[in-house]
């Protein structure tokens, strides 16, 4: 690597050369935030010039020869790891979806606020690093610690309501319980290529089964903590309201909700009459298993089982088809999917308030014309 600090490598970009890119879509420029055209949907691997770009700052320009990885707070023995000596260590691959805990915004109303997110903050990828549980083993936790905060290189300022008391890091924070799972990882490729930068270059964390707010990037700092954690991240904003005893707390969002959307056909899409279309599309939920996906070509009148593919693989979203036989005289018809959860618990057709502008996965209609 070189030996200057002002940025002076060359990460593997955003776009990469000879790669089939149909293009994101941009739901805000600076900082950038992109969307995956939900409809190009082809396989079960997101290439990582098409994965949706979630940040919440400009990016930070982090020089590999110069940075470190901090493990501190309850710790037995602080330590700070090399990017180098972070590769060394023994690697895992791990298949892991992330989606965006405010994907499907855009279906609420009326108009609430944040980045209007349709279908396409969601994607998955193969992710190479190291377990950290490893790293949380060299430090040595102490018996009281409760969580583990990720905190991220990316820093600014919040000028909207609710403000940040000043310029703040993006931090989240996990369970102990989550942290020492083995597919948790520090993440330094993506589908066998060093972290494009707006992934997260150098490391990330990846954190299966939960929204991508908590998988980390630009990750500089793992901190051990007795106490819950209550940043801003954590608290105010990727919060939702729990109801226990009828009494509303603002709780951290974390797993993911069982949600399945279609690619195809598109909203307004024309289909030919009387012939057979595949309708194609994705479903996936969090620490649970999709056992389940219907479909309805009557608007939610009927309900048909639609064909599963690949085989489960935990954490992981499934693709499926199903054959429509599409009537013979022009109409509209309302298209819509839902997934069933291995606890049971079915796709809703209504967001609940009490989950903010978050974890929206109630069903929506895909209008099409039929001509």
């Amino acid at each position: 690597m070189a030996g200057t600090t002002l940025f002076p490598f060359a990460p593997t970009p955003l776009i990469e050369k000879n790669d089939a890119f149909p293009g994101l879509i941009t739901r805000e420029k600076e900082p950038s935030n992109l969307e995956f055209p939900f409809a190009t949907l082809k396989g079960r691997i997101t290439p990582n010039a098409q994965f949706f770009v979630r940040s919440h700052f400009p990016f930070p320009k982090l020089d590999p020869d110069v940075w470190k990885l901090s493990i501190t707070g309850d710790v037995k023995r602080a330590i700070t790891i090399s990017y180098d000596e972070l590769r060394k260590m023994p690697s895992k691959t791990v298949m892991a979806t992330l989606e965006c805990a405010g994907n499907g915004r855009a279906k609420l109303a009326p108009k609430v606020k944040g980045l209007l997110w349709e279908q396409g903050a969601v994607g998955n990828a193969e992710w190479t690093g190291v377990p950290l549980s490893a790293l949380l083993e060299k430090a040595g936790l102490n018996a009281d610690v409760l969580e583990i905060i990720l905190e991220g290189a990316d820093k600014g300022e919040i000028t909207e309501e609710p403000r940040s008391p000043g310029e703040i890091h993006f931090a989240r924070s996990i369970s102990l319980k989550k942290a020492l799972e083995a597919n948790v990882l520090i993440a330094y490729q993506m589908n066998g290529k060093d972290l494009p930068i707006a992934h997260g270059y150098p490391v990330r964390a990846i954190i299966p089964g939960w929204y991508g707010m908590a998988s980390i990037k630009w990750l500089t700092n793992i901190i051990a903590t007795s106490k819950p954690f209550e940043g801003y991240w954590q608290t105010i904003e990727y919060a939702y309201w729990k109801r226990q005893a009828n009494q509303p707390t603002l709780t951290a969002v974390t797993a993911v909700e069982a949600k399945a959307e279609i690619a195809r056909p598109m909203l307004h899409e024309v289909v030919p009459a009387g012939k057979p279309y595949r309708v194609h599309g994705a479903a996936w939920c969090g620490e649970k298993s999709v056992i389940k996906v219907e479909i309805s070509t009557d608007n939610g009148l009927s309900w048909q089982d639609v064909k599963l593919l690949d085989t489960e693989i935990p954490n992981v979203w499934r693709l499926w088809e199903f054959n429509w036989q599409v009537p013979s005289k022009p109409s509209t018809a309302g298209i819509l999917v839902r997934a069933t959860d291995s606890d049971g618990r079915v796709q809703p057709d209504k967001h609940d308030p009490d989950r903010r502008t978050y974890m929206v996965n109630k069903t929506v209609a895909m209008e099409v014309e039929i001509g």
